[in-house]
């Protein structure tokens, strides 16, 4: 047998709270009219109403004088009281209303370079189409060995399937060119030749950089490409920098540091801007491996996942190496 619930003495006390509302509206405005005009009420209901909450509480909670009307003493107690107990429920709806229009967010993992070369020149325009979506951007040079706690809705990089629960779509190959600046090339215009550049200073990324995102390709594969041992050719007076961080290999090809290999999808915005030049008509593309988005499989029929995979493919079809089929 259900036992019946004690009455409530807070609640059973309780003034009427639409009687309490028109309270704080008339000493707010300290006028029934405007009252009445703020709730979309008549004046004669906020009267009725501040009548019925005075008998109530037995006291008088305003002092009239005509069409004004002044807070008494107690009244200005009950005001303070009741006006902070109103902010505090408008504040806790909204709050519970906000949260049912929450933003859609994604978390894409992608290496530092894709992100400050690819991404970060295109993600205006997906957020100028979707501001209802916020992005997150994790980037990371060693995909095999995320940190715990993160879990990205995307991957794109080289790896297919980092993870269980996982599915990888296949983006495109590789196209791989020297670059530098149009002054390096300008002060050594025998870069243009295969020969000429070998004597140049060719800026590399290091067996550990390519190691840590699945990259095989550095000086050395890039010249055995073109049927030449880079190292036989030790005669050469030539200068070799090298590091696992590729945005530096950019920023000092951009500086006039030397000759840096190229990733088409990477470098192509800064040829287009007349940044930099591609050195020759020397490019070797690598079938070898291939780039893909990789999803979450529980995350298949996120709204805001197909909305970015939607806008990602149709910008990766017109990669001149793209495989991927979005018809």
């Amino acid at each position: 047998m259900v036992k019946n619930a004690e009455p409530d003495q807070i609640l059973v006390k309780m003034p009427s709270l639409r009687a309490v509302k028109s309270f704080v509206a008339a000493a707010k405005y300290q006028n029934f009219t405007r009252a009445a005009e703020a709730l979309c009420v008549s004046q004669a209901a906020i009267s009725r109403q501040i009548r019925e909450l005075e008998a109530s509480l037995g006291v008088k909670l305003f002092k009239r004088a005509g069409r004004a009307v002044e807070l008494t003493e107690v009244g200005s107690i009950f005001y303070d009281a009741v006006y902070l107990s109103f902010v505090n429920i408008a504040q806790a709806a909204q709050r519970i209303e906000n949260s049912r229009k929450i933003k859609q967010e994604l978390t894409i993992c992608c290496s530092p370079a894709f992100s400050a070369f690819w991404l970060s020149i295109r993600l205006p325009v997906f957020f100028a189409s979707n501001p209802e979506i916020d992005i997150n951007i994790v980037t990371t040079n060693n995909f095999l060995n995320i940190e715990k706690g993160v879990h990205p809705d995307v991957f794109i990089n080289k790896a297919c399937d980092p993870r269980d629960g996982y599915h990888s779509i296949p983006l495109f190959y590789d196209l791989v060119f020297p670059v530098c600046s149009p002054l390096f090339l300008e002060q050594h215009p025998d870069i243009k030749s295969l020969e000429g550049l070998q004597k140049s200073t060719l800026l590399n990324l290091s067996p550990y950089g390519r190691s840590q995102i699945a990259e095989h390709v550095d000086w050395g594969v890039w010249f055995n490409s073109q049927g030449i041992d880079l190292n036989m050719s030790a005669d050469y007076k030539r200068h070799t920098f090298s590091t696992n961080d590729y945005n530096m290999l950019i920023q000092m090809a951009l500086n006039h540091q030397g000759v840096s290999l190229g990733w088409h999808q990477l470098v192509a915005p800064m040829i287009e801007q007349g940044q930099l030049v591609r050195v020759g008509d020397m490019a070797v593309q690598y079938k070898e491996k291939l780039h893909y988005l990789t999803y979450s499989e529980s995350n298949k029929n996120n709204k805001a996942l197909d909305t970015f995979k939607s806008w990602f493919f149709q910008n990766i079809v017109q990669e001149p190496t793209s495989v991927l089929n979005i018809e």
